[in-house]
């Protein structure tokens, strides 16, 4: 793919003006409060995976509406009598949480790692998912974004930050984890849920999303055809006139509003080429991170910019800057602490 969208240098300064509704944050403190009257894990069972420099668990915990979550939790082998930072991480669009012997970096890396399955995903590609969505919405196109999209009180990514955000508070309660050291990772869509817990959660360590998915999502509509946000296109395509209620209801699940929120320091990606997360969404969201920061607090930033890739964006070779980052960071925070 060649380069399409804004030059490098007008990327770096390019800060559209949000267009957040008035009562964003009365509706986010609403949806967790409710959301936070049901006690945050719910089930912890030890499997055997057959590894032996891993020890994982099967997790649920209560997300959105008090529906049950599934997440695998992975510690270092041995380590139950060790306090550790933990890592919360989040899946690309489609994918479930599959085998606990799939995502190693992070335990290996010496955190407890929390990988949380994403609600009626995981039939699109990898090992599948184990964690139903039981609620229905009106018609929808294929996929998830458009399900319940005319309000954000029902729409499908209403519930799928909320579950993130309780995945945290989940980490949290489990034993072993230092909960003052909580860190949140994901990519595209796992992206997107990392940069909105940041804004939802003020007193994470760190976030680390890569090539972030529903961020300045009226221009990604505009800019790219490619799903997801070519659901949205295809579903106002049928439904002529519900684009005012469908942007309204997406401005309040929107990261680059969250964003603004965020006070974690964060080390984002983001590949020039890349029409599926088109890199001035992402850009967008990476310059408002932080901006409602209260005055001596605005976090660290940093961008890893990979000019000649696509979605994929920097792969192996980003884990490798994202591991030394994050010991920076935790350990910054343990001496704060």
């Amino acid at each position: 793919m060649a380069l399409f969208d804004l030059p490098l240098t007008e990327l770096e300064r390019y800060l559209p003006a949000p267009q957040e509704p008035a009562d964003l944050d009365d509706f986010w403190s609403t949806t967790l409060a409710a959301a936070r009257t049901e006690p945050a894990v719910v089930g912890v069972e030890r499997v055997d995976t057959g590894l032996t420099t891993v020890d994982t668990w099967d997790v649920t915990f209560a997300g959105a509406h008090g529906d049950p979550v599934r997440a695998w939790y992975s510690r270092p082998a041995g380590s139950d009598d060790r306090t550790l930072p933990a890592v919360v991480e989040y899946l690309g669009y489609g994918r479930g949480r599959g085998f606990p012997q799939e995502r190693l970096t992070w335990a290996s890396a010496g955190y407890a790692h929390l990988l949380m399955d994403s609600r009626g995903q995981g039939s699109q590609y990898g090992s599948g998912g184990h964690t139903p969505d039981p609620s229905g919405s009106a018609p929808a196109a294929p996929g998830f974004v458009t399900r319940g999209i005319l309000d954000p009180s029902t729409a499908y990514f209403g519930r799928l930050i909320t579950d993130a955000v309780r995945a945290v508070d989940a980490v949290r309660e489990l034993p072993g984890v230092d909960s003052g050291r909580v860190a949140v990772v994901g990519n595209s869509q796992g992206g997107g849920l990392a940069v909105a817990v940041a804004g939802l959660v003020p007193d994470l360590v760190a976030a680390l999303p890569s090539a972030p998915f529903l961020c300045h999502v009226r221009r990604a509509v505009d800019l790219t055809d490619a799903d997801p946000y070519g659901e949205i296109t295809r579903y106002l395509a049928v439904h002529r006139g519900a684009q005012d209620a469908v942007f309204g209801a997406l401005a309040y699940l929107d990261g680059m509003h969250l964003a603004r929120r965020a006070r974690a320091a964060t080390l984002f990606s983001v590949g020039l080429r890349d029409t599926i997360c088109p890199p001035s969404t992402v850009f967008a969201t990476f310059n408002h991170y932080g901006a409602l920061a209260p005055d001596g607090a605005a976090p660290v930033k940093d961008i890893a910019v990979y000019p000649y890739n696509h979605h994929e964006g920097g792969e192996a070779a980003h884990v490798a800057a994202q591991l030394p980052w994050l010991r920076t960071r935790m350990a910054d925070a343990a001496s704060a602490g």
